[in-house]
């Protein structure tokens, strides 16, 4: 079960508890489901029962007690454990992670996506920014994001955007003049103090985007150091290794097939009749490397929503980071060493690996900056 299914499963309870009178409450339009946090257990958790509290006229935690039997009872869940005030801890069949990997090859960069009217109702959402360079690239970001949650946006500054913004850094607005009436969204991230058109497209565009709209950015050279120490260039050599991946994979004879990832390093002890020192540690060491990337990969639906309804590209920004430095401890393990052959772990190592190249690339582009295949 996806996080996306997951998340219509918990509307499904909500609504058989309201068809059964236990619950007197307007079904939701959107559940989140999120991994865990601090004191949570479990795959996935969800706060739905404390947004149904107030209009229940219920304690959180008595609304997460009628809906878990109806959670329980569903198709893919082993076991629903309360905890806090009422988050619902959902655990999943033992297919969770190959069913997350995928939903994300089968939708590719478009994974994160609503799959109808989302963060706009069906309205338009109107951006409206000053004459500011880091404001319209804000609003255009947020706009992109916006989107591809479903929502019909139209973007606006106060005068028309300098020419060199647009053929540098590739921004654009749908109207320049005053703000229209009754503005919703009001885009004024804080100014940057330098000028990042010499840093070009990719990297202006990240020097404006990765801090949040209150901190001012730094712009300067560092966001063009092809080192571990550039977020950017973390995000997008991650990137470029995923597909490297698959170039590879494809010269070995072997496809993506979504599955349990483990089991690599023990099958080569085996084959070679040996018992390795470390072979135990390394394979806990990598079951907890895969599954920080697994979670980081879960979010990514539940990133885009949040970005959208903030108007906060930063929030994807920071979360390609987390995705990237999830990522590639774990890429060096994908192809087989020395000469071991291709085995059911290669593959569905190589189909998490094109995961993460697919939601590293899909997340870059909502930004406006390219993911190369090769750097």
């Amino acid at each position: 079960m996806t996080p996306v299914e997951l998340s219509r499963t918990v509307l499904h309870a909500v609504r058989r508890a309201v068809d059964a009178g236990e619950l007197k409450v307007t079904v939701p339009a959107r559940a989140v489901v999120a991994p865990p946090g601090p004191g949570g257990c479990g795959d996935y958790a969800t706060g739905i029962a404390l947004q149904l509290a107030r209009p229940a006229g219920q304690p959180p935690r008595r609304v997460a007690e009628v809906l878990r039997p109806y959670l329980v009872d569903a198709d893919g869940i082993t076991d629903v454990v309360l905890t806090g005030p009422g988050f619902l801890n959902i655990s999943l069949h033992g297919t969770a992670p190959a069913d997350l990997v995928a939903e994300i090859l089968r939708h590719g960069p478009r994974y994160g996506y609503a799959d109808g009217l989302g963060a706009g109702s069906g309205r338009v959402v109107r951006l409206h920014c000053p004459h500011d360079l880091r404001a319209v690239v804000v609003a255009e970001a947020a706009a992109r994001i916006l989107r591809s949650q479903g929502a019909l946006v139209r973007t606006s500054c106060v005068a028309p955007p300098e020419p060199e913004w647009a053929a540098i850094l590739g921004v654009r607005v749908d109207a320049a003049g005053p703000a229209p009436a009754e503005l919703p969204v009001d885009i004024r991230p804080v100014p940057a103090l330098a000028d990042p058109l010499p840093l070009g497209r990719d990297a202006g565009r990240w020097a404006l985007l990765h801090p949040a709209a209150h901190d001012r950015p730094r712009i300067g050279d560092e966001h063009l150091v092809q080192r571990e120490g550039n977020p950017l260039f973390r995000v997008r050599y991650a990137h470029a290794r995923a597909r490297a991946l698959s170039r590879n994979a494809a010269d070995l004879g072997f496809a993506p097939e979504p599955g349990p990832v483990s089991g690599t390093a023990q099958d080569s002890a085996a084959q070679h009749g040996t018992a390795q020192n470390g072979t135990a540690q390394d394979s806990t060491a990598q079951d907890g490397t895969v599954r920080d990337l697994l979670v980081a990969l879960a979010d990514h639906p539940r990133v885009l929503a949040a970005a959208a309804e903030h108007r906060a590209p930063d929030r994807l920004a920071r979360h390609l980071v987390t995705v990237a430095d999830a990522a590639l401890p774990f890429l060096p393990t994908v192809l087989p060493r020395g000469g071991e052959k291709p085995s059911a772990a290669h593959r569905a190592r190589l189909a998490l690996a094109e995961a993460v190249g697919a939601v590293l690339a899909g997340g870059l582009s909502l930004l406006g900056i390219d993911a190369p295949d090769h750097l």
